[in-house]
């Protein structure tokens, strides 16, 4: 009996996953060690790598039960725990001017529900059949993404840096990103299937306006993207939902 022969590429998807998992880890130690922006980028490059990870699985085919479960364990550390930490030091900062402890610990029990709404959603997308083409609920990189962002910004010497000074700007942003990793909202997937651009014309859109806002804003406009994003997913879920009703 011949055994089936078996794809040597079959844990490439998984090799990149863990590079993921490793640019998480990373983050998680910059962060603590004072190398905020450092730590961000390592966030950035965590995201690239769970791109690639789910693009090396649909092009080799190597698609696995171990590669899922792998998948949403990195992402757990890159982009929950790891922004979770993030905001937890610019809260710290925020709450400089106190030295009461309790302070400090709230500051930190508010940072890390970031880090479990994210274990919620990614723990909802896995058993979830909906999200085969969309995603129900702000994609947990996205999320990182954009606190990575409120760290650029608190280096810039600009007015915005103000805001991520502020206490209830940051307690805001924590509560409402909480909010959309597990709120029932549907948000377009950026997976080409084809490259027509009938059927991806609100992902050109998206590409098209994120690389200007990047190109005037540079790091910090990553905030706007993610904005950008959101809100072309509301208008792209208006439009479906006039066409339907006018059918």
């Amino acid at each position: 009996m011949h055994s089936e022969k078996i794809s040597p590429y079959r844990h490439v998807p998984n090799m990149i996953t863990c590079l993921n998992l490793f640019c998480g880890c990373l983050s998680v130690v910059a962060t603590f060690s004072g190398m905020p922006a450092i730590a961000a980028c390592l966030i950035l490059a965590a995201a690239v790598f769970d791109f690639f990870d789910g693009f090396a699985a649909r092009w080799l085919n190597a698609y696995s039960d171990l590669g899922k479960q792998l998948d949403s364990l990195a992402d757990l550390v890159s982009f929950g725990v790891a922004p979770a930490s993030m905001m937890y030091i610019l809260l710290f900062d925020a709450l400089s001017f106190e030295i009461n402890i309790n302070v400090h610990i709230f500051g930190a029990a508010a940072a890390y529900v970031i880090a479990v709404f994210s274990a919620l959603r990614l723990a909802k997308f896995n058993i979830d059949k909906r999200q085969n083409d969309a995603f129900i609920g702000l994609p947990t990189p996205a999320n990182a993404i954009f606190i990575c962002s409120l760290v650029f910004i608190a280096a810039s010497d600009n007015l915005w840096s103000l805001l991520t000074a502020n206490l209830f700007f940051l307690l805001a942003v924590t509560a409402l990103s909480s909010f959309l990793l597990v709120a029932e909202i549907p948000l377009f997937s950026l997976k080409f299937k084809s490259f027509d651009w009938k059927n991806n014309k609100i992902r050109y859109i998206f590409v098209i306006i994120s690389v200007m806002v990047l190109i005037m804003l540079q790091w910090a406009g990553l905030a706007v993207v993610i904005l950008i994003y959101i809100v072309l997913s509301f208008c792209s879920n208006l439009l479906c939902n006039r066409e339907t009703s006018q059918e």
